[in-house]
């Protein structure tokens, strides 16, 4: 039973689709009224292809600049970096172009420069907490005065969130940090660009959009409307990312894949707070080196399994979704993620048992911990989980 059904609005305009990506940053960058636009892009992208070249040259004199040192996963430094090529450029508005990492340093970059952070020791004391009443204390932002726009290449969905994962490298940790402004104002889904996106990290990263979404239905906290929007969202992500691993050419595919992706991040986008499979992934991330897009097929089976007593009608919906009906939805996802030859276990990813007690401590700080399906009472259920996933 859920113990609340609330649905948030989030502060964003608009999901702009069937557009290529630099006919449509222009057009967002004169509907805004900027005159300083600063791109914080993929380095393959700029580098290996002509995509942000279009991007620079539609913008014309709006350009102030490009940063495109953004490492996998969003480091503190770069985004000290990054901020400091912003504010010098004068820039009035962000624009993220490429993947998640990316997305997510274009969020800090605006409260770094609202709170004139050009170190990495500067984002101290504003991550989220977790109170002594097991809910998140956002840290003492103030409201950005620039706004961003976020093209993805992948499919992860975190440009729906208005949060933001970023490691701080010295101390091999994952920290969460959230504004509700740090929300894109537009996001551009251009299938076009995702041509250049290497196979796994594709495929990968759908499986991560589609965490979004089981982690959803699972909530204590979902709504209806979330729920329909979500299992569309998986059904899309399904099919697509199973017709891309037939024929990765496949046009109609990667258009089921980006509509999957926006869908499965609906409630992500309205705040349904997620469970264990983003507690653990972000120390997998942080503290482990494993890439983001592999922690999901690594870990939702043994999620959903530790989950069921908690959502039993949930995994009723997911095993339907992946077309399997009637099935173990732990099981199913399995199956799915296997045929997609994405890694089904933390030894695959390079996660030792050795590494179980350091993961589940460090998993007790997150803030989704506390917002599972089922309650965690304390790293000893974290440690019953990665032992399901070894």
């Amino acid at each position: 039973m859920r113990d609340q059904c609330l649905h948030l609005f989030p502060p964003m305009d608009r999901v702009i689709y069937g557009v290529p990506t630099a006919r449509a940053v222009a057009e967002e960058a004169k509907r805004l009224g900027a005159r300083r636009v600063f791109l914080i892009v993929s380095r393959t992208l700029n580098t290996k292809t002509d995509e942000i070249e279009k991007v620079r040259v539609a913008l014309g004199d709006r350009h102030a600049g490009s940063f495109d040192g953004m490492p996998q996963h969003t480091s503190r430094i770069e985004c000290a970096e990054a901020t400091q090529q912003a504010l010098e450029a004068r820039a009035d508005l962000v624009v993220a172009i490429g993947g998640g990492s990316v997305v997510d340093a274009a969020k800090i970059v605006l409260m770094c420069m609202e709170h004139g952070l050009t170190d990495a020791d500067g984002l101290d004391g504003f991550e989220v907490t977790v109170g002594a009443d097991k809910r998140p204390r956002p840290g003492p932002f103030r409201d950005p005065k620039v706004r961003m726009i976020a093209a993805p290449s992948t499919l992860s969905g975190g440009e729906y969130n208005a949060g933001c994962l970023v490691t701080d490298p010295r101390r091999k940790l994952k920290q969460t940090f959230f504004h509700p402004l740090m929300m894109p104002l537009s996001i551009i889904l251009d299938q076009d660009l995702t041509r250049h996106t290497p196979h796994t990290l594709w495929v990968g990263s759908g499986t991560r959009a589609m965490d979004h979404g089981i982690e959803a239905l699972c909530s204590p906290r979902g709504n209806p409307l979330a729920d329909a929007v979500v299992t569309r969202g998986l059904r899309l992500l399904h099919d697509g990312l199973l017709a891309i691993e037939s024929d990765p050419g496949d046009p109609e595919a990667r258009r089921l894949c980006i509509l999957g992706s926006w869908l499965s991040s609906h409630g992500l986008q309205c705040r349904v707070p997620m469970g264990a499979s983003h507690a653990i992934g972000h120390v997998l991330g942080g503290t482990c080196d494993v890439p983001h897009y592999l922690c999901t097929p690594v870990m939702m089976p043994s999620i959903l399994q530790f989950n069921k007593s908690a959502s039993q009608e949930a995994q009723v919906a997911i095993a339907e979704a992946l077309r399997a009906p009637g099935e173990d939805a732990g099981a199913a996802f399995a199956a799915f993620t296997r045929k997609l030859g994405l890694p089904q276990t933390l030894r695959a990813v390079g996660v030792a048992d050795s590494q179980f007690d350091l993961i589940a401590k460090t998993a007790m700080g997150e803030i989704f911990t506390y917002t599972n399906a089922r309650p965690i009472r304390g790293p000893s259920d974290i440690v019953d989980i990665l032992k399901l996933a070894a």
